[in-house]
């Protein structure tokens, strides 16, 4: 009886310490009517759990993706209670280079994209307001001002008077530079407005940010000192009396090796060109008038692929810069369904998510669609996975700008390096067939030339491949008769679960 008073009469002393009284580990929910700051700790080379990592491409393996869609139930339900989260925000890939090879940081962005399509987002589809709400929310990755990495290239003001960066689609920077991570979450801080706020980052960005916050605002919080695992999570709920409260949350999670199997088959379908005519062509240097290009590559392929889903509604107006709920369908399916129509790949390749923004009629956004569509597909196959981060796409509105058509072009086409490789390319639809026409043309010859809407992507094809393949000569084939085969009026509308 003495130790269970004993016991009791320290716990109340406990509360009533300042330093102690915002603190607890606990499985409980986080309150609507607070302003919650929840940090995600994703995975990287210096700190992970074991076997969460690659450590040959740094990035996700197949536990550490496992985990990601594991944590992202868990994070929805145990966390917010089902309730819709406000803004997700993660750190720029190109913001931290692993390994001598230097690998961008896809882990974080990742780690977090399950629990994305989690969440509901109604989009303006028209000038009258109508709205469609799909199973997607955007994910805050662009690079602030002061914040782009030495050799990338910097965002493009995606309208004429646009900004060059984004205003409010920002995410975090890993080096931190100019300070832009605490101005952040300073801005949602003072701002006042309920809600759940997450980040994804590495142990060393999200420790400093707890630390920033802690001494900025004076909380007296008793933070963890000490790297414990992918599967905890650390949340400062703030109330409307600005005393807030860290809460620690520990997942237990038991993530299988393997890589995901889902839920259940989804019907696979042949290629029929049933949205872009079938091509293909040949140009031989010598043959009606060819001239191979100075500095083409060799012995190159590249299969070049559309992000996954993306616009649900019946006029494909939905935008948010994300893919939707059955795109992760496509994305998580590519990795076994790729396997016996295209010849394996060395290396996988995409846009720098934090490169390109735009506004849509609900707010800016960051586009990372493409580089989540295949992030999966690398993960299964062990491939190393590089951004184009020196390559500007431009502005998402003009996919089809001459001198953005010819400078990726020539990216992937010249130089020499992709010669002696095969690649998978992921990117955006409206600027593909630019930048192939511009391979072709380079060929010249007497050939008859392409019909002025040759460029143009149907909206409703998700699973068109364009092969370009460049021999040991820089003779080139391309066509477009491989598909995905995956039919989107299959894929369900909600995540497969695990």
């Amino acid at each position: 009886m003495y130790r269970v008073i004993r016991s009791m009469f320290l716990c109340f002393v406990l509360m009533l310490l300042p330093a102690c009284s915002g603190d607890s580990n606990s499985n409980s929910l986080l309150s609507v009517d607070n302003v919650n700051l929840i940090f995600v700790v994703s995975p990287d080379m210096a700190n992970n759990t074991p076997g969460d990592m690659n450590p040959d491409t740094a990035s996700l393996s197949n536990q550490g993706l496992q985990r990601s869609l594991m944590m992202a139930t868990y994070l929805k339900q145990q966390v917010l209670g089902g309730e819709n989260v406000s803004s997700i925000y993660t750190i720029s890939p190109m913001s931290h280079l692993q390994t001598r090879d230097n690998y961008p940081d896809m882990a974080a962005i990742g780690f977090i994209q399950q629990f994305a399509l989690l969440n509901q987002m109604s989009s303006s589809i028209d000038a009258n307001g109508n709205l469609y709400t799909g199973n997607s929310y955007p994910i805050n990755v662009s690079y602030a001002e002061g914040g782009v990495p030495v050799g990338v290239a910097e965002p493009a003001p995606p309208l004429p008077g646009s900004p060059q960066y984004c205003p409010d689609c920002t995410g975090l920077d890993f080096g931190n530079a100019g300070g832009n991570n605490e101005t952040l979450v300073s801005t949602i801080i003072e701002n006042q407005i309920p809600g759940y706020y997450i980040f994804s980052a590495p142990w060393e960005t999200t420790e400093a940010l707890l630390k920033y916050i802690n001494t900025q605002y004076g909380f007296r919080l008793t933070l963890p000192t000490v790297y414990m695992g992918t599967d905890y999570l650390y949340a400062i709920s703030i109330p409307s009396s600005g005393k807030a409260r860290l809460v620690t949350y520990n997942a237990n999670l038991n993530p299988p090796t393997t890589y995901p199997v889902l839920p259940y088959p989804v019907k696979s379908s042949v290629c029929t060109n049933r949205f872009q005519p079938p091509f293909s062509t040949t140009r031989v240097g010598g043959v009606n008038g060819v001239i191979i290009p100075s500095g083409i590559n060799t012995n190159s392929r590249i299969y070049i692929v559309r992000h996954a889903e993306a616009h649900p509604d019946p006029g494909f107006k939905f935008e948010n810069g994300n893919y939707v709920a059955a795109g992760q369908w496509r994305a998580l399916m590519l990795a076994h369904i790729l396997r016996d129509k295209i010849i394996s790949p060395d290396v996988v390749y995409s846009i720098d998510p934090a490169g390109t923004w735009y506004p849509t009629r609900d707010g800016n956004v960051s586009y990372v669609r493409p580089s989540l569509t295949v992030l999966p597909y690398a993960i299964a196959n062990n491939l190393p996975y590089y951004l184009a981060a020196d390559l500007s796409l431009g502005s998402a509105f003009t996919p089809t700008d001459e001198n953005i058509a010819q400078k990726t072009s020539d990216y992937f086409f010249t130089g020499g390096k992709f010669s002696n490789q095969t690649v998978l390319l992921a990117w955006e639809s409206g600027h593909i067939k630019p930048f192939i026409k511009k391979l072709i043309d380079s060929y010249g010859g007497d050939y008859q030339p392409l019909p002025e809407d040759w460029t143009d992507w149907p909206s409703e094809d998700y699973d068109t491949i364009w092969s370009v393949a460049l021999d040991g000569q820089g003779n080139v084939s391309i066509d477009n008769l491989l598909c995905e085969g995956i039919d989107s009026e299959n894929l369900p509308t909600t995540v497969p679960l695990f």
